[in-house]
């Protein structure tokens, strides 16, 4: 399929040329080649220039990227000879360069520079790691090939793997000073209001046997308690943004946390404010330690904990309000003085349906299975009736009767149906409204979505640094990363993993022609634009540079 000129002349002598879209085929009686005319665009010199930069467009669509950056630049430099140079992701990095500039990241890691032992291109590789985690997580041997041949980072064609060691010693040595600058540059950027500070641990796993004074056994929530871990605790503002991060033992209790917690936001002049945490963070010494200087806390407790207080909470009578859809609250005041205790029971209506369907399955699998066991002889001692007793789930809900059959424990239903959909939560502070209350803890969900990022879309786990200060780093990393990510996806409301998709599609493509070298991004899609402009970054030139070679 091609175009086509073809030219007549009139009467008067006068020669018109008309441009037409043509397709040869083989003529099936004379077997030769014939041109078929598929579209009259009409005189040449009437021709509908926009009509065709519109169907080649509509044809690029069907390309691959990098074939639409060629074809783009053969048509624009028609008739010269072209070399194809390189081809590579542009989209992401520019993104992640454009945010650590609004957060003057470089000023706040040069100024740490010393000319003795670190120099600029340490500056160029930890934007390398940080902007690897957002986008392609690699090992750091892995770094220096996704520079070179991946992604366009411009200033930065190589990175020598040396060169990101002395980054990461660069960034353990500063930690401290870094992390505190990183966050007040977020503050004053986003206007972060930090009244609320949500904290909650996760565990990450080593690929290796040995343990030692930091990688320790204990409970993972990986589900790898077979691996040594480390303990990482994260905070967070109530919009998701992180505060900072701890690195703890990996065999530590989540209540043991607290008072390091709190004593390192105090430094931070942080001290003022509603900690909101899960029930593993509240225990009585625990509350105590976040009232000192006029701290205050928002916890979970632990519904079937069997504690006197959590039962009178939920005996007690009293009329629900309504907090959101669905979402039904009540508070309960517990003791007098210094033992008065402020409890929240909070019901989630489609939540208890859903356990209430759960139950009516459950029950109808277990009348099935009993009836069926009871049809024996010796019914309780039987194969069946011993699975069905030492089942984790169903074992709990069924007893023997005195004449040796199976039956439902009812009693036991009916107690735990009194929990259904139900969560009870704990605050010191009185000033609070119910609502406050029921949905700052509602919002210790942004700490869990930061956890499945790191682990997932960052690539946290699993580690294989074996030294402790390359952990320390690695995790320090993903954290950075985190903070560029939630902002990004608090500004555009999207996945960050989608936002990476579309900005991958962004490409840098680099041509050589006749004595020229040519720098030309693809053409920006609509939805590119739409993230640039949520974040409020400038759109890159789709022509980044024009030199002789």
């Amino acid at each position: 399929m091609y175009l086509r000129e073809d030219t007549r002349k009139n009467k008067d002598g006068s020669i018109v040329t008309y441009v037409r879209l043509a397709h040869n085929t083989r003529d099936p009686e004379t077997g030769r080649s014939k041109a078929t005319i598929l579209y009259n665009f009409g005189q040449k010199e009437q021709l509908d220039i926009q009509q065709l930069k519109r169907l080649i467009k509509s044809i690029s669509r069907f390309l691959p990227p990098e074939d639409a950056l060629e074809f783009q630049v053969e048509s624009q430099h028609r008739g010269r000879a072209l070399k194809w140079q390189a081809c590579r992701s542009y989209g992401g990095i520019y993104v992640i360069a454009e945010l650590w500039k609004q957060l003057h990241f470089d000023s706040l890691l040069a100024k740490h520079l010393n000319g003795r032992h670190f120099s600029t291109p340490v500056l160029k590789a930890m934007f390398a790691m940080v902007a690897n985690r957002c986008l392609a997580p690699r090992s750091k041997l892995a770094l220096s090939e996704w520079v070179e041949h991946d992604v366009f980072i411009p200033d930065l064609p190589r990175l020598d793997v040396q060169v990101v060691y002395r980054a990461m010693d660069f960034l353990l040595l500063h930690q401290k000073e870094l992390e505190q600058e990183i966050y007040w540059a977020v503050a004053d950027l986003l206007n972060l209001e930090v009244d609320l500070i949500f904290f909650d641990t996760t565990s990450t796993y080593f690929e290796t046997e040995r343990e030692d004074e930091l990688k320790q056994r204990g409970h993972s929530k990986d589900h790898r308690d077979d691996l040594p871990q480390v303990v990482i605790g994260l905070a967070v503002t109530r919009s998701g943004i992180p505060v900072r991060h701890w690195v703890f033992e990996g065999n530590i209790q989540d209540m043991a946390t607290i008072q390091t917690v709190k004593d390192d936001l105090i430094e931070w002049k942080l001290s003022r404010i509603i900690f909101v945490g899960d029930a593993g963070m509240g225990s009585e010494a625990n509350t105590r330690y976040l009232q000192r200087g006029g701290g205050h806390y928002i916890i979970g407790r632990k519904m079937k904990s069997g504690e006197a207080d959590v039962q009178q909470a939920l005996r007690q009578k009293g009329r629900y309000t309504e907090i959101a859809d669905d979402l039904w609250a009540k508070q309960v005041i517990i003791g007098n003085g210094e033992k008065r205790k402020r409890l929240v029971v909070v019901k989630n209506i489609n939540e208890q349906k859903r356990h209430e369907q759960a139950r009516e399955q459950m029950i109808a699998y277990l009348e099935t299975a009993i009836a069926d066991i009871n049809k024996g002889r010796k019914q309780a001692e039987s194969k069946a009736a011993l699975a069905l007793r030492a089942h984790r789930i169903y074992g709990k809900y069924i007893k023997v009767l005195a004449t040796g059959k199976l039956a439902l424990n009812k009693t036991k239903l009916q107690r735990e149906a009194r929990y259904d959909g139900k969560y009870l939560i704990e605050s010191s502070d009185d000033t609070l409204s119910l609502s406050d209350i029921v949905l700052g803890y509602k919002q210790l969900y942004d700490v869990e979505h930061a956890f499945r990022t790191l682990k997932t879309t960052l690539d946290l786990r699993p580690n294989y640094h074996s030294k402790h200060d390359r952990i320390r780093c690695h995790i320090f990393l993903c954290f950075i990363a985190l903070v560029l990510v939630r902002m990004s996806e608090n500004a555009t409301g999207k996945s960050w993993a989608r936002i990476r998709t579309e900005l991958n599609r962004l490409f840098y493509g680099e041509f050589k022609f006749e004595n020229k070298t040519l720098a030309q991004l693809t053409e920006l899609t609509a939805a590119q634009k739409s993230i640039f402009s949520a974040l409020n970054i400038k759109p890159p030139s789709t022509v980044l540079d024009v030199r002789d070679s």
